[in-house]
């Protein structure tokens, strides 16, 4: 417990009081916000605001995390933690590179869209074949080949194809897991703070589903034997809930400035990293369907750019909404970008508390 405290408390310190130095840094690149002119005209007062601010938050989040371990020995790092860690600095870099070229070029557009997909699927791969590594002495990997919901679903095992055909289906699962949810949020990061808070709720209700299944983990010395049939096996829990609370402490400092109107954006850096951190934590702590739930803002917003997309195409040139993603309909019906904001955030809440209620329903009626 005291390592998660900690962990959260210097990542949202460093976070807090680092960011307006990278701001600064960025103006004296030049590392600012190219505006697309076919957005909303509200937005156009937002060009050059510093972008890649994911680089504050990922850094505030790794350092925080090894903070945490640093002052709490007893709780010793994991492999589960070092994955959540590979795949959203990994993701991160694909971002970056994304946001330096578009700065670079002084266009909206970096990496074409499949140069972008194929960068997530070359660091989901690489998690995805770790992660069925370094056993434990209770024979647990830090993910498992089985789909899961709120555990794993024993008749949804990839293992049941051999291992070579199991790895590669589990494989595919992994990377439409990384792809939908790291492009999800990407999507999201449209207004000032948006994506912010909606991940600081989705990525803080995994400090809560981790450290629940630490206290009801089947080989956890202090399980209550009356409750043990419903025990998790899950490696690495705790661990899980600390580099979740770095992260969510991370983004809570850098929403101070991140909110309207926004001091720097976290840019392609951020947004495909909190995917790559959501979508780790979904995959380890066995809960990968219920991450639909959980991040349910973020498929939202994706699946009003899809429907906007189908049906253009359907009706040849109609359009369902004024605008997509969804938040720039709202936007152009007149509603302020604050409103916005703070309705989806009430969304995100929503969903994240649904999420977070089926995952207590399921170990209470279990």
């Amino acid at each position: 417990m005291i390592a998660l405290l900690l962990a959260a408390a210097f990542a949202l310190t460093f976070s807090l009081f680092m960011t307006p130095l990278f701001v600064r840094l960025f103006h004296r690149l030049e590392w600012g916000q190219f505006i697309r002119d076919d957005g909303p005209q509200s937005h156009h007062t937002k060009r050059g605001t510093p972008t890649m601010g994911g680089i504050v938050f990922i850094l505030g989040a790794v350092l925080g995390y090894v903070f945490g371990h640093a002052f709490a020995p007893s709780v010793p790092y994991t492999s589960s933690g070092w994955l959540v860690v590979l795949l959203m600095v990994g993701l991160a870099i694909v971002g970056f590179i994304d946001d330096f070229m578009k700065v670079r070029n002084q266009r909206s557009l970096g990496l074409t869209g499949w140069a972008k997909v194929a960068g997530q699927v070359i660091v989901a791969v690489v998690f995805a074949v770790l992660a069925l590594q370094f056993t434990n002495e209770h024979g647990l990997a830090p993910a498992s080949t089985a789909v899961s919901l709120v555990r794993d679903i024993e008749w949804l095992d990839f293992a049941f194809f051999g291992t070579v055909i199991g790895g590669i289906l589990f494989a595919i699962w992994v990377i439409v897991i990384v792809v939908s949810t790291s492009n999800g949020v990407n999507v999201a990061d449209g207004l000032d703070g948006l994506a912010t808070g909606a991940s600081i709720l989705a990525i803080g209700s995994f400090v809560f589903i981790a450290f629940w299944q630490f206290n009801q983990a089947c080989h956890n010395p202090g399980l209550d034997p009356t409750v043990a049939y419903k025990c998790y096996e899950v490696r690495d829990p705790l661990d899980l809930a600390v580099i979740a609370a770095a992260i969510a402490g991370s983004l809570i400092g850098f929403l101070w400035w991140n909110t309207s109107p926004a001091q720097i954006f976290m840019g392609d850096t951020g947004s495909l990293g909190l995917g790559g951190a959501l979508a780790a934590l979904a995959i380890l702590t066995r809960t990968e369907l219920l991450l639909v739930l959980i991040g349910g803002l973020f498929l939202i917003v994706t699946g009003s750019v899809i429907v906007q997309r189908v049906y253009f195409k359907l009706t040849k040139g109609k359009r369902i909404f004024l605008m997509s993603p969804l938040h720039h309909h709202f936007e152009l019906k007149g509603w302020a970008e604050v409103t916005v904001v703070v309705r989806f955030w009430i969304i995100a809440g929503l969903c994240v508390a649904a999420g977070v209620g089926l995952f207590y329903l399921e170990w209470a009626n279990r």
